[in-house]
């Protein structure tokens, strides 16, 4: 299993985010092609709610403590709650109306 799937199949289990991106940044880094060793993280979750932002960090860093002695070189951690998310970024735009595709 890819460095990747594995921060994010721990991170949906431990945290059950409302959002979550796992980038892999290794490209942007001087690692050889296909390296997984470079993460940036984008978590919003509720059980984030009175956590302040070293004690969210420090609770991802406990969940991957695995992958972080040996697998991940660079971790960036993002983390919100529901409500600074939607503070900083707002609501999901709407998709647009659909026009009926070929039947239109």
């Amino acid at each position: 299993m890819s460095v990747q799937t594995d921060i994010e199949d721990k991170l949906a289990e431990a945290l059950a985010p409302d959002h979550l991106e796992v980038i892999n940044e290794s490209q942007n880094h001087n690692v050889p092609a296909r390296a997984e060793s470079h993460f940036k993280v984008v978590l919003v979750a509720s059980g984030f709610e009175g956590e302040r932002l070293i004690a969210r960090h420090r609770r991802v860093n406990r969940i991957l403590a695995e992958e972080l002695k040996d697998r991940i070189h660079a971790l960036a951690l993002h983390t919100y709650t529901e409500a600074e998310w939607r503070t900083r970024h707002g609501d999901a735009p709407m998709s647009p109306p659909c026009r009926g595709g070929s039947n239109a």
